[in-house]
């Protein structure tokens, strides 16, 4: 069973990327915690939230991931579990953001290997590291970041 601190976390790194999205015009479509998985890979995971952005168009109004036809997430959220580092990779998910105790690892895909990132391939630009143990250690609210994204000089 998922304990409180767990859930609230997974809410709010889940609502900073739908106020990112929003505010800075983007859609998406967002699967949540669907099952990922691939029939060669005998196993799925579960992420604790998904994206689709750069794909959202071919995504809209799917009630089945199907990943033998869908292509992957383009990002996926995940709690402190890096041994499902390698499922992800397997998948092909393009950005892997994996948090625990407050602190947020960003993964980007390159030549089939995740590579820890600095900033967010999605989100370029963005301080996303710097923003989330904010967020997480509740020392800005969503309504604060909101208007912290609206005060940027953003493209």
């Amino acid at each position: 069973m998922p304990l409180p601190k767990y859930e609230r976390e997974k809410s709010l790194l889940g609502d900073l990327v739908k106020i990112l999205l929003e505010e800075l015009g983007m859609d998406c479509e967002c699967f949540g915690s669907t099952t990922c998985k691939r029939q060669e890979m005998n196993f799925g995971i579960e992420p604790d939230q998904c994206f689709y952005i750069q794909n959202h168009h071919t995504m809209i109004g799917n009630n089945r991931l199907n990943l033998a036809i869908d292509p992957p997430p383009d990002l996926a959220i995940e709690g402190d579990v890096t041994s499902q580092t390698e499922a992800y990779t397997r998948l092909g998910v393009p950005e892997l953001w994996v948090y625990g105790e407050a602190e947020l690892t960003i993964y980007v895909l390159q030549s089939g290997q995740y590579q820890r990132s600095e900033g967010s391939a999605i989100f370029p630009n963005l301080p996303i590291l710097v923003w989330v143990p904010e967020l997480l250690n509740q020392s800005i609210t969503l309504r604060s970041f909101r208007q912290k994204i609206r005060s940027l000089p953003l493209p």
